[in-house]
């Protein structure tokens, strides 16, 4: 059972609340047809489990297969830095055989980014220092292939299909609230 070894920290894109019982990372490529697929999966579970989830991605560009994962990293994380990681993250998957510089340079566009900025941030130093990091966190919790998943620190080695996500999700959510239930429950009775 692999775990993951870098816990959440602020450089972390997080969607949801903090106080989520469950927390789901994906280390993802976006040029990944696998990822591509998780995609809506993942969607459609914080739909389903609402507050009860958050959400993390972490970038896991594997360029020898897929040349042009690195620069779509780039763009995300450059608008990251404009406060749109999630738009730009969501452009990149929705357009995912459209991933060529000049996509990437027209879904800031549309995102309405400062270009000027969004392009000097995409090869800055922070912005493939972040990207690194985030690919050195992966090797070091065991990825090797995208998409990775971890629900609550633990690796997922099971399909990332609908049905067999959302049980597992759904299994430690109950865990989590019988764990959470506990010292309520033990300190009526003193």
């Amino acid at each position: 059972m692999s775990r993951l070894i870098v816990p959440l920290n602020e450089r972390d894109h997080i969607h949801g609340l903090d106080t989520a019982l469950v927390t789901l990372v994906e280390y993802g490529d976006y040029e990944c047809p696998h990822c591509g697929a998780a995609y809506p999966i993942v969607k459609r579970i914080e739909k389903k489990m609402g507050d009860n989830l958050r959400f993390v991605f972490r970038n896991f560009p594997l360029t020898e297969s897929h040349p042009h994962a690195l620069h779509a990293a780039q763009a995300a994380e450059a608008a990251s830095l404009q406060d749109k990681f999630w738009a730009m993250h969501n452009a990149l998957f929705e357009n995912q055989e459209a991933l060529e510089d000049e996509d990437l340079y027209g879904y800031a566009e549309e995102l309405k980014l400062d270009i000027k900025k969004w392009t000097r941030d995409f090869s800055s130093e922070a912005v493939v220092d972040k990207i690194e990091k985030d690919f050195n966190s992966g090797i070091r919790s065991g990825v090797n292939g995208t998409p990775t998943f971890f629900i609550n620190g633990v690796r997922h080695d099971n399909s990332f299909e609908y049905s067999i996500l959302l049980a597992a999700l759904q299994e430690e959510l109950a865990a989590q609230k019988q764990q959470h239930a506990r010292p309520a429950k033990a300190g009526r009775g003193k």
